[in-house]
């Protein structure tokens, strides 16, 4: 069992969170710690200038009412959100925290997905720990 788990959580894929929360919970050690990570993309940069004042942290909020319900059930697990690319920030916190699985989800690829490369295809192939892909 897992110690340090880490889910990253896309808020607009309800049936593979569920997933993913489910599998979390079964490779959780009794005392292991779960986050659910949510990144939030970066937009270009001239449109910035074109939304209100405070927007990333009213983002940010929202983000982290709809994900506070994951925590129930869960003595140990806390909310993570953080800002960049997907592919990348999953990696990056799970380096910087010692995580030792990441639990993603995972779509039917697509044509685009073979060209470019999904989220968690990304992860699979960088994570310097286990990583459970869910579909």
């Amino acid at each position: 069992m897992y110690q340090n788990i880490l889910v990253p959580i896309s808020l607009d894929r309800d049936r593979d969170t569920a997933s993913s929360v489910q599998v979390a919970q079964a490779l959780n050690s009794n005392d292991g710690r779960i986050t659910f990570l949510h990144v939030i993309e970066h937009l270009p940069q001239y449109t910035n200038d074109l939304l209100p004042e405070g927007h990333l942290e009213r983002v940010k909020a929202v983000a982290s009412e709809l994900l506070r319900p994951l925590l129930d059930g869960f003595a140990n697990a806390c909310i993570e959100i953080v800002e960049g690319h997907a592919g990348r920030g999953i990696l990056d916190y799970a380096a910087s925290h010692d995580v030792d699985c990441i639990v993603v989800a995972s779509h039917q690829p697509g044509l685009q997905d073979y060209l470019l490369g999904s989220t968690a295809a990304r992860v699979v192939r960088h994570a310097h720990c286990a990583v459970h892909v869910t579909r």
